[in-house]
């Protein structure tokens, strides 16, 4: 159960969207009375949605939300947080606040806000069903109280870590960020490969989900590291050394970390450009 301060007074979302619908889900399961969020959210479709859905309080406009939140959440889409934010530098005077949106640097949203307590979070879709991997920056403002109250709430939808320097969460980015499209592109590409071999679809499809699972969950309970699990697994001259020495001939190690490094250039390139903006 969630046990905060952050409790006795409304928090506030900038943005009504998957991510934060995440958040709230997993708030609401946590303890977190629905009295105590509001939503700004210009779509009148979404506004219904979180209001049926959630019981939770719902604003077409930032104007008519409470100024009193001790936690505003950004979950904006990042080319629009500088417009949305800069008339608001005030209104949320003693708030902490929390950005889920991707690429936008801290200093950037310190300076349009007008406050030094930021957290930036960078967090992944599994968010949405509580398995979420997530990293986080304090800026040196936020204490540690703060610090730990803000875990607190993201153990409602998975897991996180903290980094020590900003530029980090470009890394997180490369690896849980944008890292579940790398599980799915890999799902289908097994997929596929079991239904050329004469599998039906739907069973090649859940052999490939219910493997990545089961491996997931085992990598994740087990003490020893996914190489010794995989060694486990491939018996020199068996089914799985030929998989493993195949992929190893093609460089597929070295693939994948080239991939990753792209990822974390694209999010370093798209901070630069936010940052301009």
């Amino acid at each position: 159960m969630i046990d905060s301060p952050f409790l006795t007074l409304p928090m506030t979302f900038i943005g009504g969207g998957n991510m934060a619908q995440a958040l709230i889900s997993g708030w609401l399961k946590q303890g977190l009375p629905a009295s105590a969020i509001h939503v700004v959210e210009p779509q009148a479709q979404t506004r219904l949605h979180l209001q049926q859905h959630f019981g939770i309080h719902c604003h077409e406009s930032a104007a008519n939300a409470p100024d009193d939140a001790t936690l505003v959440v950004w979950a904006i889409k990042p080319q629009v947080f500088k417009e949305v934010a800069q008339p608001l530098a005030g209104k949320f005077s003693g708030a902490l606040h929390l950005s889920v949106a991707a690429g936008v640097r801290s200093d950037s949203i310190a300076r349009w806000l007008g406050t030094e307590r930021v957290v930036r979070v960078m967090p992944n879709t599994p968010a949405l069903v509580g398995l979420g991997q997530s990293g986080l920056f304090a800026r040196n403002q936020v204490s540690t109280q703060e610090r730990e109250q803000v875990q607190q709430l993201l153990q409602a939808v998975g897991q996180s870590v903290w980094v020590a320097t900003e530029d980090q969460l470009d890394a997180v980015t490369a690896v849980s960020g944008s890292g579940p499209a790398y599980v799915f592109f890999f799902i289908e590409a097994m997929t596929q490969a079991g239904i050329d071999m004469g599998l039906p679809p739907e069973q090649a499809h859940q052999l490939a989900v219910g493997t990545f699972v089961g491996a997931s969950d085992l990598a994740r309970s087990s003490s020893e590291p996914p190489s010794v699990l995989r060694e486990r697994v491939t018996s020199k001259g068996g089914t799985t050394y030929a998989a493993i020495s195949s992929m190893q001939s093609d460089g597929v190690s070295a693939l994948i970390e080239k991939a990753m490094k792209a990822a974390r250039q694209r999010s370093v390139e798209l901070g630069n450009v936010l940052d301009q903006a």
